[in-house]
C-alpha cells in the first residue's frame, strides 16, 4: 500500500505536524511518497524539515516544458477523460479567486501527478488544506487517477467555500479529515447529508519529542511566549496594546514573539510607537528546538487568534506543562478550558487579554504547574500524533480496500483463478 501526501508547500516551518503525521503513518506500514506543488527551501530553518526537503518532489520543479508535455500526453491518451476534467476545470475556476488560467495550470499540474502516481504506484492521494493542493488532487482523480482524501484546517477554508469549491472536493473525495469537531460542524454546512459519513475527525498531534519530555518547572521569571505567523488573524497587534497596558503599570515582563510573516514591519512600528522595545522581542522563524526553549523559558503561551483551526503550538505548549491564554475561536475550547489548563478570552478584547496576562505574570508558581500539567494529561488524551495518525492509517487502508481500482483487481485476480482452475481441470 502506497499514498502520496500532497501539499502545495512541504516541508514548511509551520507544517511540523505534517511532517510528524507522515512519521505516524509510515509506523504503521503504510509507506507514504511526499509531494509538493512549490518548494520554500529558503525557509527552512530545522534539521528535520531540511531532511524531508530530500525525500519530496515538487511538481512545479519539472518547469513549464515538462508541464505542457504532461497536459498534451493525457490528452492524447486519455481524451474523454481529459475533456471531462477541463470541464469541471473551467466549471470551478469560473467565479473562483484565482481564476480559469491559474486552474487550467492546476490541471497541468494534475496531469503531472497522474504520470507520477502511475509511476509509483500511489494507492491514494491525501492533500492537507483544502485549497489549490486539493484541487491538484481532485482534477488528478477526475483524469483517471487514485482516490484521492483531504484535511481540512481552517479558517481559509471556511473564508471562501464558494471560490474554492470546497463542495465540490467533498463531494468527489472518498473521504474528508476534520481537525476538531468545530471544523466538522462547519463542512456538514457545506455539504449535502448524504455526504457526512465520510467526514472524520482525526486530530493533529505532538510526537514523543513533546509527550516524553522531562518536566521543566515553570521559570520565576516573568516571562510570556506567543509562537505564529506574524499575520492579520493571530491577533499580534491586540497583543501588543495589551503589552502596553501592562507596561504602563509597572509590571516588569518579557514577551517574545516567536515567528515571521508579512504583518512583521507593522507589529516592529506598534512596539516601538508605544516605547516596547525592552519588553518586546521577535525572534523570527525558529526550529523546533528552539520553539520548545522558549515555551519552556515562559510561564505561559499566550495566542490571541481572531481566526483559527485548532494551533498546534498549543498543543506543543500544553504537552510541555505551560498553561495557554487564547481566545474562543473554532476548535480552540475542544483543548483549552478556562480555569483548569490555562484562559480563554473573547477574541478582539483587549482587556481581557491583559487581565489573562497579568494573572499568568502574577500568580504563583504552583497554581501554574497544576494548570501545565492538567493540560499536559489533555494533550496526551486527545493529541498523540501517533494514535491519530493511527486512525489515519486504519481510514486509508479501509478506503483503499473499498475503492473501484482494488475491486477491479480483485476481479481481475479472480478471473485468473478460476481461469487456472478450469485449465486445471481440462488437463
Amino acid at each position: 500500500m502506497k499514498i502520496a501526501y500532497l501539499v502545495n508547500q512541504y516541508p514548511k516551518v509551520s507544517h511540523s505536524f505534517i511532517r510528524r503525521e507522515i512519521a505516524g503513518v509510515e509506523a504503521c506500514g503504510i509507506q507514504v511518497v511526499r509531494f509538493s506543488i512549490r518548494s520554500c527551501e529558503s525557509e527552512l530553518v530545522d534539521e528535520a524539515d531540511k531532511l524531508e526537503l530530500e525525500k519530496t518532489r515538487f511538481v512545479l520543479g519539472v518547469g513549464i516544458v515538462s508541464l505542457l508535455f504532461s497536459l498534451i500526453s493525457v490528452f492524447l491518451t486519455k481524451p474523454i477523460r481529459f475533456l471531462s476534467s477541463l470541464w469541471l476545470t473551467f466549471s470551478i475556476g469560473w467565479g473562483s479567486e484565482r481564476g480559469i488560467l491559474n486552474h487550467l495550470a492546476y490541471l497541468a499540474e494534475a496531469c503531472v501527478l497522474l504520470g507520477w502516481c502511475s509511476d509509483l504506484g500511489i494507492n491514494q492521494v491525501h492533500a492537507h488544506f483544502g485549497t489549490n493542493s486539493t484541487t491538484v488532487a481532485m482534477l488528478c482523480h477526475a483524469l483517471d487517477g487514485p482516490p484521492y482524501s483531504f484535511t481540512v484546517h481552517g479558517p481559509e477554508e471556511f473564508d471562501k467555500v464558494k471560490l474554492i469549491a470546497l463542495e465540490e472536493k467533498i463531494k468527489r473525495a472518498n473521504a474528508v479529515i476534520a481537525i476538531s469537531s468545530f471544523t466538522k460542524s462547519q463542512l456538514y454546512r457545506w455539504c449535502e447529508h448524504q455526504h457526512w459519513s465520510k467526514i472524520h475527525v482525526i486530530h493533529c498531534g505532538v510526537d514523543k519529542a513533546f509527550l516524553q519530555y522531562s518536566h521543566t518547572p515553570i521559570p520565576e521569571q516573568p516571562c510570556l511566549v506567543c509562537v505564529g505567523r506574524l499575520s492579520e488573524q493571530k491577533g499580534h497587534l491586540l497583543l501588543i496594546e495589551a503589552a502596553a497596558q501592562l507596561a504602563a503599570e509597572g509590571l516588569k515582563f518579557k514577551l517574545v514573539l516567536v515567528g515571521d510573516g508579512p504583518l512583521r514591519l507593522q507589529i516592529e512600528t506598534r512596539i516601538a510607537q508605544l516605547g516596547l522595545q525592552e519588553q518586546v522581542e521577535i525572534t523570527g522563524w525558529a526550529s523546533n528546538s528552539e520553539v520548545q526553549r522558549q515555551i519552556l523559558d515562559s510561564r505561559a503561551l499566550v495566542l490571541p487568534s481572531f481566526a483559527e483551526g485548532l494551533p498546534v503550538v498549543i498543543m506543543e505548549a500544553l504537552a510541555l506543562s505551560r498553561p495557554v491564554i487564547s481566545t474562543y475561536v473554532a476548535g480552540i475550547p475542544e483543548l483549552v478550558e478556562s480555569g483548569t489548563c490555562g484562559w480563554l478570552v473573547p477574541p478582539g478584547s483587549v482587556e481581557a487579554l491583559t487581565i489573562a496576562m497579568r494573572t499568568a505574570l502574577q500568580l504563583p508558581l504552583e497554581t501554574l504547574e497544576q494548570l501545565g500539567k492538567a493540560g499536559a494529561e489533555r494533550v496526551t488524551e486527545r493529541h498523540d500524533v501517533a494514535i491519530e495518525a493511527s486512525k489515519l492509517a486504519a481510514l486509508f487502508r479501509s478506503q483503499i480496500e473499498q475503492s473501484p481500482q482494488q475491486a477491479k483487481i480483485k476481479a481481475t485476480l479472480a478471473n485468473v483463478s478460476y481461469a487456472s482452475v478450469e485449465t486445471t481441470r481440462s488437463n
